[in-house]
């Protein structure tokens, strides 16, 4: 029987990526959500300028924020022109939230956005990730089993 394939999510254009996050987080559940943006927003972020290095998210008042995700202002916009690290607010469903609420609070679980994407519907979305944060003798850990696959992959190839 064929090993069921992991829940990904159509992205047509990758805006930002988080690459720091796998090396610092233990990844439990990742969730698709959706951005609330304005006008020079969705503009800049088409133009791909965006920065998700030092963002996280947290839950306020039953709403989930993105805070300190660095959209730069849009080059062609006047005086209307949006803030660059404000807070934007995550589109989700209330079970999601609830979720989210019960791992940050009691299993002590932290809300790190992977990436910004847009879908194939040309909609702004967010991949955001329940997870565990790592020490540092585990990311030791995680750097030398990286390294002992790719030089296992690189035997095989040559013996094999």
């Amino acid at each position: 029987m064929a090993r069921p394939k992991p829940v990904t999510f159509d992205k047509l254009k990758i805006v930002a990526e988080n690459r720091r996050a796998r090396y610092d987080y233990y990844i439990e559940d990742k969730f698709e959500a959706g951005l609330a943006l304005q006008g020079t927003e969705v503009k800049a972020l088409r133009a791909g300028e965006a920065s998700i290095a030092e963002s996280y998210a947290e839950v306020k008042d039953g709403q989930v924020w993105l805070i300190n995700a660095n959209i730069p202002e849009y080059s062609h916009g006047n005086r209307l022109n949006h803030e660059p690290r404000r807070p934007r607010k995550l589109l989700l469903h209330e079970r999601e939230i609830e979720k989210f609420v019960g791992a940050v609070e009691r299993k002590g679980m932290t809300l790190v956005p992977l990436m910004v994407y847009f879908n194939s519907t040309g909609r702004a979305k967010v991949e955001l990730a329940l997870a565990k944060g790592k020490q540092t003798h585990d990311k030791r850990a995680s750097t030398k089993d990286r390294d002992w696959k790719r030089d296992k992959a690189r035997l095989m190839r040559d013996r094999g």
